[in-house]
């Protein structure tokens, strides 16, 4: 049995009905060719019968009711695991299109996972148009977040089309050890001293930048500097409100590298064009609803701070808040404050040693965890409006039993004062965009989809303009 960290046990602390603490991941397949009708119906059977399960993918809660999660979070590991409940054969009506789709994810996320066994699903979907498959897999954010979830995903996989008898995800585990789960050595009382010293040195050593950079957050909320966005100065809107348990899922999907080259022409991040293109589709969206606040929206970035050499499970995150300047009107210069903000956020945050990084998450993030706990969270003003990620993934073409994986989405979680989560994954030169809504909440929360993909057209157009008008004037700087 391993305690969780707190990090980890926060999202087991704030689960509820109407706000299930799952994250998903929707794969989408293009059948091999020459591939019988029974391929996928084959590929679950095998799927089930021919894996060993192993961790995270084992892994339960040792005391699964409401005060065991809350009060002794642990995990243990299941050796009974009845793969029959966790792995699902569903099928859309044929042809089944990217809607049917759409809205066999958006019920399947709603629905809330049972603490009694291990916290994961796995459904393959068939029928979808043009000889294609789908796998949408969800796992409770306890045990996995954006980084740790898509490599976990990507070891099943091969860069080998003709690769067959490749491993199901629940026979794959990260390479090192998960969570600490299992020990090398048995715990001394010496031992137990020795890293309690180590931990507290640690903590003294980062108080200094800590007390600084909790300063710096709460100078700017109390000034309300534009320079620094601070949690909880965001304002009230309809994205923050009470949520219920029903969710609507939608997609997005660009080419990485011409996102890229319109960052470089406006000497933007990549991170930045994204902002820009979820602030300028926000700010139609709540024009539409005649709600769009005075105030500019916040929205919180989830920042890896995992080594790039370790593959574990877990939570492994930080946040910045940066403005998505949807109270200004003209494109360009709402894009040049969100540059700006998010040059501020990032400063701020390199400023912490790493070893500071999860308490100064703690930190930030706690109010915003007890407003859930609590039951204030869509009641008073939120720590920032959206959650906006932009998690990397593979750069190549993958395969799955000879299936090509054509596109992956990242299916994500919202809560009460955040009714919905816009995350980014990246794979083979494309982009693409998860929208995670409140069905209730926000209704035509898919239009927001539609709408980013006219923000990047609109930013194209602007661009491209910008540079036929400096064209001229360069010749003519050279004729003189």
């Amino acid at each position: 049995m391993k305690r969780i960290n707190a990090l980890d046990a926060s999202w087991l602390a704030v689960d509820s009905e109407d706000t299930p603490m799952h994250v998903g991941n929707l794969q989408i397949f293009s059948l091999p060719e020459g591939a019988p009708e029974t391929f996928l119906r084959d590929e679950v059977k095998r799927m089930k019968t021919a894996c060993e399960v192993v961790s995270p993918w084992n892994l339960k809660l040792a005391k699964p009711g409401p005060i065991g999660r809350v009060l002794a979070p642990a995990w243990v590991i299941d050796k009974d695991i009845d793969l029959d409940y966790h792995v699902r054969h569903s099928a859309l009506p044929k042809p089944g299109g990217e809607r049917e789709l759409g809205v066999l994810i958006s019920r399947l996320h709603s629905n809330h996972l049972d603490f009694k066994r291990p916290l994961w699903e796995c459904h393959l979907i068939e029928g979808l148009e043009n000889n294609r498959f789908a796998m949408y897999t969800k796992m409770h954010h306890s045990l996995i977040d954006g980084i740790s979830g898509v490599r976990l995903l990507q070891r099943i996989l091969s860069d080998s089309p003709t690769a067959t008898g490749m491993s199901a995800p629940w026979s794959v585990g990260p390479k090192k050890k998960p969570l600490g789960l299992v020990s090398d050595t048995v715990p001394t009382l010496q031992g137990a001293f020795l890293q309690a010293i180590d931990a507290v040195k640690e903590q003294a050593s980062s108080t200094p930048q800590l007390v600084g950079a909790i300063g710096r957050l709460l100078t700017s909320a109390v000034t309300s500097r534009a320079e620094l966005a601070a949690p909880f100065v965001g304002p009230q809107s309809v994205l923050n409100k009470r949520v219920t348990g029903q969710r609507r899922f939608a997609t997005q999907q660009y080419a990485l590298e011409k996102l890229k080259d319109l960052a470089k022409e406006v000497d933007a991040s990549l991170n930045d064009i994204v902002l820009y293109i979820c602030g300028t589709a926000l700010r139609r969206f709540l024009l539409e609803h005649d709600s769009l606040p005075e105030q500019p929206l916040t929205a919180g970035i989830p920042v890896n701070i995992r080594p790039a050499d370790d593959d574990g499970t877990g939570t492994a995150i930080s946040f910045m808040i940066a403005s998505l300047a949807t109270d200004i009107a003209d494109p360009m210069q709402r894009l040049a404050a969100i540059k700006e903000s998010t040059r501020t956020a990032k400063e701020h945050l390199q400023k912490l040693p790493r070893n500071a990084l999860n308490q100064y998450t703690m930190l930030m993030m706690s109010p915003y965890i007890l407003q859930l706990m609590s039951g204030l969270g869509g009641r008073m003003r939120p720590a920032f409006n959206i959650t906006i990620s932009n998690v990397p993934g593979p750069d190549h073409t993958l395969y799955y039993e000879g299936s090509k994986l054509e596109a992956m989405y990242p299916v994500s979680l919202i809560a009460h004062g955040g009714a919905l989560n816009i995350t980014c994954l990246s794979y083979n030169g494309s982009l693409n965009f998860g929208y995670t809504g409140c069905r209730d909440t926000l209704p035509s929360m898919q239009n927001l989809a539609v709408y980013s993909g006219e923000a990047l057209e609109e930013l194209d157009q602007l661009i491209s303009t910008e540079r036929s008008v400096k064209k001229p004037a360069s010749r003519k700087r050279k004729a003189s």
